[in-house]
């Protein structure tokens, strides 16, 4: 066992797809190593990247193959060999296949009798020579949805490659990529370190980079950023705001990093934070610096790839590529102030929202009446509702939106508090988009809640409506995402919303848009990792709302613990089976005077003492306690599976007995379908 390494070093690669480019090599080249069945020690090795080059480094990989056996199943006797023992043309031609006289094959026998058979042992090729094979394999594999072509070449990479460093142990491994031929000559900093780079064995690597001022390992690289981000905030009194999405793209633009502190103008902070930060962290990477409260101050922290000898330039330069930026940002948002939040309502009126569903006032009209409506179900004042929802999509005609569309909602607060309405509203507009991404948070407020419920709901009818359902990954209205933070709101919050009825009044195909939102919380509990046998248990039972399906859901995994749950899952499985095939229809009632049995007699006491114990728990949706008292049957259901046969020839004692394992059936599955819970 030797290490491998493997790097190739190109132009600056794609930011974005950089981190899934040196994944997908590194995966491609173990692989193909395991698929060719050469051993290869892994331990904690992960792909290895900078701007410009992606490597794969790992800790021993066997110098061959084992052997390789083959094994080919010829003709049978009967068909192989003529009357006289002599060979036919059949196995002529599968020996002269095999390259050998049929004399040295052997025989094998199975099931339909005996036949020829030829097996071979081959050396293993050398690694080496199989290398570059993978290598080409790992390359056709990776994710470049535009391969850039240079020179005369027909075939293209994600930028043009320059360097190809592949080593076995100490040796070279002979390998050819877009005319680059292989050797152990690497590259250093383009700035910082002059000529190559020389790798006498892998495991000299990332030091030998590191060494040239560049950090190849990103994590050592990502956390060197943040080290040093945060060392220039506390500089100057502030915290560093550093956001998972920027500090990754700026750990994918430098391969030495050095933080930069820099400041801009005072004035600039009576602009929206928000949109400073946009401009910061989405236009220039930089990471903005907070006071202790949170609050925005006149400072930020730039990433250089270059210890400069002069970084007061560096720093002129970041503070004048950010001016003008923020003084755009000033403009817009002084104009917008001067427009006025009811003239940009006016506006919306001649924005077409979707060609089926008219325009963007018009969504905002049905929004304000679901608002309204469902308010008192939230405990929000409904007037309250409808002026929210009113003014939630104002900001869309706004030039700071249309400048930087993140700040939807969160431009409208501003406005809003601007034109003197009440903090609750302005708070409810920003409010109304959330949750903005997976992990974001709901609306805290309940009329945010209420906002963002009826701005769903109104999405989802109207897609379906108008023939937007997604169809593989085409989501054009991002229903699924609508779906999920629609089902996420009435759950988190834990609001018991008829889903139905609100459906219905938002003008959906009821069972085909609830199906949906069913299937998106399908998977937002799966993520949970709750056993898809618990979701369809619940399911099965169709509770009104969403938070109610989450009540019974996290008492089924209550119930699934005791060590009752499975016999009483079984049975009552069982039992559904039995009532399925009943033949005519089941008695209402229990006739105690039809029992014949002592332990169907038992149970009947049981299964009423258990209803009446459970109906206060069952109303008051104490699921949790209506299942524990259910467990406590099983003796009860045990004995009557052991010693009663329900199809008794009596017709009279047969009725009774469904009946009875009807009234058990209903209170057992009043929770949950818990005979999914059966193995």
């Amino acid at each position: 066992m030797k290490p491998l390494l493997l790097e190739i070093g190109t132009e600056e690669l794609p930011v974005g797809a950089l981190p899934g480019l040196a994944q997908a090599l590194f995966d491609g080249v173990v692989d193909g190593l395991v698929k060719r069945g050469v051993a290869i020690e892994r331990d904690d090795a992960k792909p290895l990247y900078s701007p410009r080059r992606l490597a794969v480094l790992l800790p021993g990989v066997a110098a061959e193959q084992p052997e390789q056996r083959s094994e080919v199943l010829g003709p049978y006797v009967n068909i192989a060999l003529d009357a006289e023992g002599q060979p036919t043309r059949a196995l002529q031609g599968f020996a002269a296949k095999a390259g050998v006289d049929w004399t040295r094959l052997e025989r094998t026998t199975d099931n339909k009798g005996e036949r020829f058979v030829h097996r071979a042992v081959t050396p293993g090729a050398a690694t080496a020579a199989l290398l570059p094979e993978v290598l080409a394999e790992a390359i056709a594999g990776m994710p470049i949805p535009k391969p850039m072509r240079w020179g005369t070449r027909d075939s293209g990479f994600a930028r043009p490659v320059h360097w190809l460093v592949l080593l076995h142990g100490e040796d070279v491994v002979e390998a050819a990529l877009f005319g680059v031929r292989s050797d152990r000559m690497s590259r250093g900093h383009r700035f910082m370190h002059e000529g190559p780079v020389w790798i006498a064995a892998p495991g000299d690597y990332v030091d030998a980079l590191r060494a040239a001022h560049v950090l190849v390992d990103p994590d050592e690289r990502r956390e060197r950023i943040v080290r040093e981000v945060r060392e220039a905030a506390r500089a100057v009194g502030g915290v560093a705001r550093v956001d998972d999405g920027n500090l990754e793209q700026v750990n994918c633009l430098v391969e030495w990093p050095d933080a930069v502190t820099c400041s801009f103008d005072e004035e600039f902070l009576a602009v929206p934070a928000e949109a400073l930060v946009a401009t910061m962290e989405t236009n220039q990477k930089f990471f903005p610096v907070l006071d202790e409260g949170g609050r925005l101050t006149p400072h930020f922290i730039g990433v250089a790839n270059i210890e400069s000898k002069d970084p007061a330039e560096i720093r002129k330069g970041y503070e004048r590529v950010i001016r003008p930026r923020f003084a755009d940002a000033r403009f817009f948002f002084e104009e917008d102030l001067k427009q006025g939040l009811a003239s940009m309502n006016e506006g919306l009126r001649t924005v077409t929202y979707q060609a089926k569903l008219g325009s963007v006032a018009d969504k905002v009209a049905r929004v304000a009446a679901l608002a309204e409506s469902i308010a008192p179900k939230v405990g929000v004042e409904p007037a309250l509702a409808r002026r929210a929802a009113e003014l939630s999509k104002a900001d869309l005609q706004s030039r700071l939106v249309n400048e930087f569309p993140e700040l939807q909602g969160i431009a409208g607060r501003h406005y809003a508090a601007a034109a003197g309405e009440p903090a609750e509203i302005a708070a409810a507009i920003d409010e109304a988009w959330m949750p903005r991404f997976a992990a974001d948070a709901i609306a805290p407020s309940p009329l945010g809640r209420t906002l963002t419920i009826a701005e769903r709901l109104d999405t989802l009818a109207g897609g379906f409506r108008a023939g937007l359902k997604p169809t593989g990954n085409k989501d054009p209205f991002a229903l699924r995402r609508n779906a999920l933070a629609l089902a996420r709101t009435l759950v988190e919050a834990g609001i018991d919303l008829d889903l139905d009825a609100a459906l219905e009044a938002a003008g959906a195909d009821v069972a085909e848009v609830r199906e949906f939102i069913l299937d998106r919380l399908r998977h937002y509990y799966a993520e949970q990792g709750v056993p898809p046998q618990q979701f369809e248990a619940v399911a099965a039972t169709h509770p009104q709302s969403p938070a109610d399906f989450d009540r019974r859901l996290k008492a089924i995994a209550e119930f699934a613990l005791l060590p009752e749950a499975e016999a009483l899952a079984a049975a009552n499985k069982r039992i559904r089976n039995i009532l399925r095939k009943a033949e005519g229809a089941i008695p209402q009632r229990v006739d105690a005077a039809l029992f014949a049995e002592d332990a169907e007699r038992e149970l009947a006491e049981a299964v009423d003492a258990a209803i009446a114990d459970t109906d206060t728990a069952l109303a008051q949706r104490d699921y949790v306690a209506v299942l524990g008292r259910l467990a406590r049957l099983r003796p009860q259901v045990d004995a009557f599976f052991d010693q009663v046969m329900v199809n008794a020839d009596d017709p009279a004692i047969r009725g009774n007995r469904l009946a009875l394992l009807q009234r058990l059936a209903d209170r057992l599955g009043s929770v949950a379908a818990i005979e999914h819970l059966s193995s």
